[in-house]
């Protein structure tokens, strides 16, 4: 990938530099909040390809009730055609999953109790983070047959699936997290912070 894209910068920044921003309520995004129950903190992770500047990704981090708590974006990943011919199927798991990911993963200073994907190629960062990864789909959009390695949960219209020994741990705090947020609606806000980060 070219340049250092896919590096961790404060979104809604000028600063070329990565750097993590201790915030207080109330105050603009690009760092973090301190909560009181780390148990309860839910990661949201997705990308958002731009035509004209590349691959970005996002990474926010709420509690229970869907409040921000953390976010970070990255810099524009541009692939060259090589890298295309290079990298083939593989590309989207190593551009999404390692090269994006698992950066803004390591970079952020929260340790949620799962952190949730919106496309499959997200969850090749799962090697990449001792976390549940879990992928989040509309259960009306594709039809899921059970397997012996992931377990689905289904919120409303939601489908979650998990790797199925990490389902236990989980699904008391995402049922909390459902009832108060679209499980799928972090995802918006993030991708909608990357668009006016781009504007500016």
């Amino acid at each position: 990938m070219q340049g250092a894209g896919g590096e961790p910068v404060p979104c809604g920044s000028a600063a070329d530099e990565p750097r993590n921003d201790r915030l207080t309520a109330g105050e603009g995004m690009g760092g973090t909040v301190e909560t009181n129950d780390a148990t309860l903190t839910f990661g949201f992770l997705t990308t958002v390809d731009s035509p004209t500047h590349g691959v970005f990704g996002g990474y926010l981090v709420v509690d229970a009730t869907g409040r921000p708590l953390e976010f970070h974006c990255t810099t524009p990943v541009k692939v060259s055609r090589a890298q295309q011919i290079l990298y083939g199927a593989t590309l989207p798991g190593h551009l999404h999953g390692r090269q994006i990911g698992a950066n803004l993963l390591g970079e952020a200073t929260s340790r949620p109790l799962a952190v949730l994907v919106d496309a499959e190629s997200l969850l090749h960062v799962r090697p990449h983070t001792p976390l549940p990864v879990g992928l989040v789909r509309r259960s009306d959009s594709a039809q899921l047959a059970p397997s012996g390695d992931e377990a689905f949960m289904r919120f409303g219209t939601t489908t979650i699936s998990l790797p199925a020994d990490r389902h236990g741990s989980v699904i008391e705090g995402l049922t909390a997290l459902a009832g108060a947020v679209d499980l799928s609606e972090p995802f918006e806000r993030i991708r909608a912070a990357i668009d006016e980060a781009q504007r500016h």
